[in-house]
Formats: C-alpha cells, structure tokens, sequence
C-alpha cells in the first residue's frame, strides 16, 4: 500500500456503537499512510464504543462528524466497517441509508467489510454487483440481487467487499486503489 498516495482526500468512515475495533482501525491507519483523511462520521453524536468481536468492550473513538450534519459530495469515498450490532444498527437508519447511497449516487468508491455490507441490501446497492461478507450476509446478499462469492477481497463496480479482520490487508489496498483511481486529473 505504500505506493498508493491519496494526498488531501477526505474519507468517510460510518460507524456508531459496537463496531468491531480492528474494521474502524486498520482502515483509518491505511487511508492515513496514503495521506489521506479519514472522517468518523456517526449518528452517535459524541463516541461510538468499539467492541473486540460482538461481545467484549474495546476502546472508545471520537466523532468526527455528527450523521445528519454529513455531506456526502466533501469525501471521495466511504468506508463501512463491521461489527454485528454497527451493522444492523446503520442498515435501518434512513440518515445513513441516504449517506451510503449517495456515495452509489455519484459513482464514489465504497467498501464495507465483515457485516459492513448489510445497509446495501436496503439501499438496492447489493443487486449486480460480486460480493462477498460474513458468510451469515450470505442469505441477505444474494437475495438482494447480488452474487455472493467466498472470497479476501472482491471489487465490484467501484464497491470494495470483505470477509472479516483477516482480510483487511486485502480490502484496504483494494479501497485505496480504487480511490487513488477516482481522484485522478
């Protein structure tokens, strides 16, 4: 990923309470060594609690920018991290159902990981498109229109998916690309 470069790049990150740590972390890690910004952006008003797996507590993250205030045209791309009850959360708020869908909208670069690709079975962003989730999406996916596959990391139309934290390699230098592509003059 070190020759990817993403200079003065806004990011949107959208996550809220019980988002797995490591989905919130790593990303924003990557989208900084390419030296860009990454932005928390949250219905949560104040912190999101992350939680390591779906059970026990992690660290605490600031928010960056409160979801009903959020612009979808100040960021280039969008990332959806995991985490069960982040996902189901975000998947049945309208404010973030329009957030992720104007991303789609404009042709902006997405990536969602682990349960991170639920909301795009209520926003018809999952309908034609090659993914891949949790194997539990698998159901709500492929009835959603999409084509579920078992893979690290699947690009799909300018949507990044992933499985779970161990593919995070993988999806971040697949995100990142697809960023630094969009962004191009």
């Amino acid at each position: 990923m070190a020759d990817v470069s993403i200079p003065d790049t806004k990011i949107a990150v959208l996550t809220t309470k019980g988002v797995e740590q490591p989905e919130l972390t790593e990303p924003i890690a990557a989208v900084e060594a390419a030296r860009g910004t990454p932005v928390i952006v949250s219905p949560q008003d104040t912190q999101i609690q992350a939680m390591k797996g779906d059970w026990e507590h992690a660290d605490h993250f600031d928010v960056d920018v409160h979801l009903p205030s959020a612009d979808p045209e100040d960021y280039a791309g969008l990332i959806l991290p995991g985490g069960t009850l982040n996902a189901d959360t975000l998947r049945i708020d309208e404010d973030a159902q329009r957030f992720v869908k104007a991303f789609f909208d404009a042709g902006k670069p997405v990536a969602a990981i682990c349960h991170g690709p639920w909301i795009l079975t209520e926003i018809g962003a999952a309908n034609g498109r090659k993914v891949t989730s949790f194997p539990s999406l698998k159901t709500d996916l492929t009835n959603a229109g999409a084509t579920w596959v078992d893979e690290p990391a699947v690009v799909s139309d300018g949507l990044v998916t992933s499985r779970n934290p161990n593919d995070l390699e993988d999806f971040n230098r697949a995100f990142l690309s697809l960023v630094a592509d969009s962004v191009k003059v």
